[in-house]
């Protein structure tokens, strides 16, 4: 596929060697790595002064001011005014430009991609949501991936288009440390996040889609004042985002959260990773479209039936639709599940002793169809002291949140400074 470059033409060159990992030394390390501290200050603290800036940094304010003048040259911090006071000269307060600089999340799905725009401040510019796509492991499906990134960033405003990193979101085994995805688009040599960066020639990081809808939900969504927190992704699959003390756990290998295969089950039937029992092949969405058939087949009614006929494809989206407009059939398979999911998310409890425990994915679009059996099965199965410090709450962000922790992620990750 030919390679592209729609951003880096647009942006001052000065904020890509900002942002750059290439291996300086001397001052120009030294500088670099100030002008980074300079911006995640700005980012934690919000406007401030030269002089609260050199005094929370350890820098001289004569440096300070150095360094600020020129990320005001390069466009982004800018003068946001004079700071109130009662008697002597007003200082001026400084803060980022919102504008300077945007990224990507690009949340995948089975047969649709969210894709959003953050800027600078962390504001969502625009998303694009539910753009139809099939994931596949092939490289047709590939190549129309790269055309929906590609076409987005074609289509935003020539302001907008400075981006400085894309978060890309599959599911699966995802090792986010060096960019390579264990379950889709394996057929190159060099990290998947290697081949998306050539291609569009933006820094490219690659995360776990249950993870950063689990680190969007804590920084925009629900997460108030909780640092121990897990989202459980129920989708076609069931994925699991954990946050410790305010950081996404990955694990050794970057293949942490794979809650779907707890052999919670004896069955014969055959998981996609190839082991039976897990907890995914009877309570995930793809388990739901195969009770739902069966049920169909035995001769159980439904409002999907048009004709005798299902549709075909069978998507979840139209059993949760069915569900929520109070199918029989469609509830009581739900809350069947819900309560196997809440066999499991009871496990995760006496283990972890979490402070919330986060419903997200296209199964909690039920709302308290599932949420209602799930905290019935935790009382039934987790250990009551550990249980009554958890809350169970459904995401906030919902559809977003993969969009909004994928930008999030491909900032955090840029701004970070070996």
């Amino acid at each position: 596929m030919k390679k592209s470059n729609p951003s880096q033409s647009m942006v001052n060159q000065s904020i890509f060697d900002i942002f750059s990992d290439e291996t300086i030394s001397g001052v120009a390390y030294k500088n670099k790595a100030l002008k980074r501290a300079i911006i995640n200050h700005l980012d934690q603290t919000g406007n401030t002064t030269i002089t609260d800036l050199a005094a929370a940094l350890n820098i001289s304010v004569p440096k300070t001011t150095s360094l600020i003048n020129e990320l005001i040259g390069d466009g982004l911090v800018k003068d946001q005014g004079k700071v109130d006071s009662k008697g002597g000269r007003r200082a001026s307060l400084y803060g980022l430009v919102a504008e300077s600089a945007f990224f990507m999340g690009v949340d995948v799905k089975h047969y649709y991609v969210n894709i959003g725009l953050l800027d600078f401040k962390k504001n969502l510019v625009t998303s694009e949501m539910h753009v139809p796509y099939q994931l596949a492991n092939t490289q047709e499906s590939f190549d129309q991936l790269i055309k929906i990134i590609q076409d987005f960033i074609s289509n935003l405003p020539a302001a907008t288009r400075n981006i400085l990193a894309i978060c890309m979101n599959l599911s699966g085994r995802v090792n986010s440390e060096n960019g390579y995805s264990y379950s889709f688009f394996h057929f190159h040599e060099e990290p998947l996040s290697t081949t998306i960066e050539q291609i569009t020639g933006i820094r490219t990081y690659l995360e776990n889609d249950s993870r950063a809808m689990a680190y969007g939900e804590f920084h925009r969504g629900i997460v108030r004042d909780e640092k121990n927190v897990l989202f459980v992704n129920l989708d076609y699959g069931i994925g699991l985002g954990i946050m410790i003390n305010g950081q996404i756990y990955r694990g050794k290998s970057g293949f942490a959260g794979e809650f779907g295969h707890i052999p919670l089950f004896t069955n014969e039937i055959i998981c996609h990773c190839g082991k039976k029992g897990c907890l995914e092949t009877e309570a995930s969405g793809q388990a739901l479209i195969r009770l739902f058939r069966e049920k169909i087949a035995q001769g159980s009614s439904s409002s999907l039936l048009q004709h005798d006929k299902l549709p075909d494809p069978l998507h979840l989206s139209s059993i949760i639709a069915a569900t929520r407009n109070e199918d029989v059939l469609c509830i009581e398979l739900i809350a069947g599940i819900g309560e196997k999911i809440g066999r499991g998310i009871s496990v995760l409890i006496n283990i972890f002793n979490p402070e919330l425990v986060i419903l997200g994915g296209i199964l909690s679009e039920t709302d308290e169809y599932i949420r209602l059996p799930i905290r019935s099965a935790l009382n039934k199965y987790s250990l009551s002291l550990v249980n009554n410090d958890t809350q169970l709450v459904m995401s906030r962000l919902q559809e977003k949140a993969g969009v909004i922790g994928g930008c999030l992620i491909a900032r955090d990750k840029l701004l970070s400074f070996p």
